[in-house]
């Protein structure tokens, strides 16, 4: 045992690397790379754990995280039994690792409590130990307890270890089991302490597997005083170290609790918190794990140094910058090495608020010069690089996005600063910051809105948020396409013909909008778009030409040239914002482009007066642009390869292009077969991996209508025309006799497309629907949205698979196989909502409903056997009866009407009404009248007089009538029904 230690005290003397004393009675502070290594390495190499490695931060086929935030993330597929039997994953039985979590945004978000404490953080490792259907809860406290106390070395007096304590509205007694292994380990019984659910039972979501759990806690202070009064009530002195959660529990949709048929267990403990106790520390920033960070923040902002300090005795917030900064460094490594980049939704959203809420830090607080953050990227990389390799080999990449995304912050962070200085400076004593102006900076600088209110808090203003809520709620209807909206837009960007003659007689000339195609492919493969000037010719609002429009007002924007695309041939507008020359702190946002009658409007809400004659810049929403490029070129590929699989008479009938997706209508005469949607993304797919170049030139437009095999739409071209050709050089393409553009996807197209393939990553079909007959529409996504749908697709057939394997064993259950029929149903829901390939959503579609049929068939006829059954039982205790009153158990009410129906069926002049009652307090109730006693006696009329009594309802024909009733007054329904069969009979 002592090997897994090697050598901890020989290295470290009285005092060691990171500073810290040694701990009294224990081990020399060990580094961080030991903590975590002796870990898995007693895991593994004493108990025969698997270890295996860390996750990605990116969840695999979960679109309901953002980000892995447990240990237990991947390993969700045999906790829910939906692993497959034959997959790597199903052999597990022992594993230990140290994963990487983020916890940041979602349901778990730790950002906003980040620096503000000595504890908090938004990447975190979790060291954890997983048994599943091996051992149980002695084998799992046992090796905790030899880990800390013999390895680590921790006084046994300092930790207290609590279970749960049982809970008798669930019917749950006290983990009593637990509690006598941790006695049975030598703990005292005053450090055995039993807590209610909230504190002791853990649990995966409102349904899943779930289960008591035992925590170790530690106490700083130590001495041999007694501190279990301290333990689960927040004190800084006692601190939860590692919980070991039993899985042995099954919460049903209902909220009961099934056993689970295997157990397992699932140990999660945060490596920065280990360490901060073995360091002998306080702070999780003083271990060794930040303080390198922190003395090359020191040494890169030559400010004050780290003292640790918090609340009130922080002035200035120097140190809590400091750990914002630290903290968010070493997430931002994490997450740009396994593939997430800062960006506009999702996951990357979040990370890019992470990343502009350390640049923030670092600039304002700690003053710091740019290029900061990345100059932390090697120490991180020496920090965290051991243990997770894939760091090392892309830091430069790290840097290299890191510093891309802080020039462009810090450069709108100064912007938005002398905004709200202005802005500020206008305002009248007691009044709210306007919130066009912090809509402006939110939308189109993308300023989070934490940042936002966090300057104007320093500055004692406060922001109008009942008119911000009513600019987002308008931006939301907008995005949806509300009607409002539309016609808001329509009465300022659509020229009518009165305003077009207006412009022509004036001689206005029509926009230039040619430099939308100037941009070009960067030394590292990013894209670059090159800057445009412009003047202001003409505004446009509320269908009026105009040489001047006042504050606050939406109008349209006629200049003379533009760099944004306007809305045209299938493909959304741009987005961005223009300034004023001379003005560059007055941001004009551009909210939509339209293209009429030559002229380029730009819908504009004007944050001051703008004038005809007014120099402005324009600044395009590049990511959205890029995202545009990238689905309009893979709509290109999309058609071409629907050509290829479904043959030449597949032709275009429409098509749109936005930064999330694209959508392709085509003619088609049979319906679209699962292989011909694989072999449409196989050709697209190879086409990206070749990479090839997308060859652009304007030609006249009778030269491009000769081209062979060109594709184009039936609507107006301008001429010259634009081809855009994939791969071949427009002027083979147009070489007379020119065969070259039956191989590749030649089209008419006025749209921005990429400059090669590879950048669209991949495409998936996530939709296939006929619109009416011989009309098709597809929708599809690309790059990482189509590969999360992939993901997804395949998390889903797994799940498919394993209902399928449960529903061939022999199940002799009405229940189990109402179960089966029940998770078949949402498995079902869950497959037709979610985006995956389409392809793979018919295979599962068919094979759910085969499984369906298989379920409901299999109900039936189980429920017509145990129908034939009670039948029998009671005709031999009602023998020879005209009526039979009874009750009689039964799961349903469909069960209950089947034994009326044997009855009947094996006594044709019987008449006979069932009661059951329920566990919940109801009874049901079904009847069914001998024909030969109608019209005189009527089922219907039977049922509702019985149900009456139990104050219910029922319903039915002369022939056959149910209903249900309250317990409480079954026995004078019983009555009821004699009775009221009597007076008929």
């Amino acid at each position: 045992m002592a090997a897994l230690w090697a050598g901890g005290r020989r290295l470290l003397a009285a005092r060691c690397a990171c500073g810290c004393s040694p701990r009294r009675g224990g081990a020399s502070c060990p580094p961080a790379g030991r903590v975590r290594d002796a870990f898995l390495r007693f895991f593994e190499e004493r108990h025969g754990h698997r270890r295996l490695p860390s996750a990605p931060v990116r969840p695999r086929g979960d679109p309901r995280l953002l980000f892995v935030n447990a240990g237990m993330n991947q390993f969700k597929p045999i906790f829910l039994g939906t692993v497959h039997p034959r997959s790597e994953l199903a052999q597990h039985r022992r594993v230990v690792n140290s994963q990487k979590c983020v916890r940041a945004g979602g349901k778990h978000n730790d950002l906003e409590d980040v620096g503000r404490d000595t504890y908090h953080h938004t990447f975190f490792e979790m060291l954890g130990n997983w048994s599943f259907g091996d051992y149980f809860k002695e084998e799992a406290c046992s090796m905790a307890w030899e880990l800390l106390t013999e390895v680590y070395e921790i006084p046994k007096d300092r930790l207290y270890v609590t279970y749960f304590g049982g809970d008798a509205s669930l019917g749950l007694s006290a983990d009593e089991e637990c509690r006598d292994v941790w006695l049975h380990l030598g703990v005292p019984a005053s450090h055995v302490l039993p807590f209610p659910l909230k504190d002791n039972f853990w649990e995966m979501g409102d349904t899943g597997p779930c289960g008591p759990c035992t925590e170790i806690h530690y106490d700083y202070v130590g001495g041999g005083r007694n501190a279990a009064a301290l333990v689960n009530q927040g004190s800084p002195d006692v601190v939860e170290i590692w919980n070991l959660v039993f899985m042995q529990y099954n919460r049903e949709l209902e909220g009961n609790l099934l056993p689970l048929p295997q157990h397992h267990v699932d140990t999660g403990m945060g490596l920065e918190r280990l360490v901060t106790v073995l360091q002998n520390k306080r702070s999780n920033y003083d271990t060794d794990l930040f303080t390198p960070i922190l003395d090359a923040i020191h040494k890169g902002c030559r400010g004050p140094r780290y003292q640790g300090l918090v609340g009130d005795a922080d002035v200035g917030c120097v140190n809590m910058a400091y750990r914002v900064v630290a903290d968010h460094v070493r997430t931002l490594c994490v997450c740009i090495t396994d593939g997430i980049y800062p960006g506009l939704s999702g996951a990357e959203l979040v990370l890019r608020r992470i990343l502009r809420r350390a640049v923030r830090f670092s600039s304002e607080v700690l003053h710091a010069p740019p290029g900061l953050l990345a100059s932390l990227v090697p120490t991180v990389v020496e920090v965290l690089g051991d243990a997770y390799p894939e760091l090392m080999k892309n830091a430069d990449q790290i840097m290299d996005i890191i510093n891309e995304n802080e020039a462009a912050f810090l450069s709108s962070l100064e912007r938005g600063r002398r905004i709200i200085d202005q802005t500020v400076q206008q305002l009248e004593p007691s009044t709210n910051f306007p919130a066009e102006v912090a809509w402006s900076l939110y939308a189109n600088l993308g300023f989070p809105l934490d940042l936002i209110d966090l300057m104007l808090e320093e500055k004692g203003i406060s922001l109008d948020s009942a008119a911000f809520n009513e600019l987002v709620l308008e931006d939301a209807r907008r995005k949806a396409g509300g009607l409002q909206a539309g016609q808001l837009e329509h009465t300022n960007t659509h020229l009518d013909v009165h305003a077009l003659a207006q412009l022509r007689s004036n001689n206005v000339p029509a926009t230039d909008d040619s430099p939308k195609y100037a941009y070009t492919l960067g030394q590292h493969g990013q894209y670059e778009f090159s800057p445009c000037q412009a003047t202001v010719l003409m505004l446009y609002r509320d269908q009026a030409l105009l040489e001047e429009v006042g504050a606050g007002q939406h109008c349209g924007v006629i200049l003379d040239k533009t760099n944004f695309y306007a809305e045209q041939g299938g493909q959304a507008s741009d987005q961005g914002y223009m300034i004023r020359l001379g003005q560059q702190d007055m941001l004009f946002p551009v909210k939509s482009v339209h293209l009429c009658g030559g002229y380029v409007i730009h819908e504009v809400v004007t944050v001051e007066t703008l004038h005809a004659g007014d120099q402005v810049q324009l600044f395009v929403d590049e990511a959205q642009r890029l995202a545009c490029m990238t689905n309009h070129t893979a709509t290109h590929l999309l058609n071409f390869a629907l050509h290829h699989v479904l043959g030449d008479k597949t032709e275009q009938r429409g098509s749109h292009v936005t930064a999330e997706r694209l959508r392709f209508d085509f003619d088609i005469k049979d319906p679209v077969t699962v292989e011909q949607l694989k072999q449409v993304e196989k050709v697209v797919q190879d086409v990206i991996k070749r990479n090839e170049v997308v060859h652009m030139a304007e030609v006249p437009l009778t030269l491009a209508r000769r081209v062979q095999g060109l594709r184009a739409v039936d609507e107006e071209y301008p001429d010259p025309v634009r081809i855009v050709s994939l791969g071949v050089p427009v002027e083979s393409v147009l070489a007379r006799d020119s065969e070259a553009a039956m191989q590749t996807s030649v089209e008419l197209c006025c749209g921005t497309h990429l400059l090669q393939t590879g950048a669209v990553e991949d495409l998936a079909i996530i939709n296939e629907r006929q619109l009416v007959k011989g009309i098709s529409r597809v929708i599809a996504v690309t790059g990482g949205q189509a590969k999360q749908a992939r993901e997804v697709g395949q998390c889903l057939a797994v799940e498919v698979d394993s209902v399928s394997l449960r529903m061939k064993q022999r199940n002799t259950s009405i229940p189990e196989m109402q179960n089966l029929s029940k998770e078949v149903g949402q498995l079902t829901e869950v497959v037709n909502s979610t985006a995956i390939p389409q392809w793979q959503r018919k295979e599962l579609q068919t094979i759910l409903k085969a499984l369906q049929r298989t379920a409901n068939t299999a109900i039936k006829k189980l429920e017509v056997q145990q129908a034939e059954k009670k039948a029998r039982s009671l005709l031999a205790k009602h023998s020879n009866k005209p009526v039979i009153i009874d009750t009689v158990p039964a799961e349903s009410l469909s069960i209950l009407m089947k034994v009326v129906n044997q009855l009947c069926d094996k006594s044709p002049g019987t008449s006979v009404l069932l009661l059951s009652p329920q566990a919940s307090g109801e009874v049901l109730c079904a009847c069914q009248v001998s024909k030969n006693y109608l019209p005189v006696f009527s089922a219907a009329d039977w049922a509702v007089a019985v149900c009456a009594q139990m104050e219910g309802k029922a319903g039915g024909s002369p022939v056959v009538a149910k209903g249900s009733g309250n317990a409480k007054g079954m026995q004078g329904a019983l009555t009821t029904a004699l009775e009221f069969a009597r007076s008929k009979l």
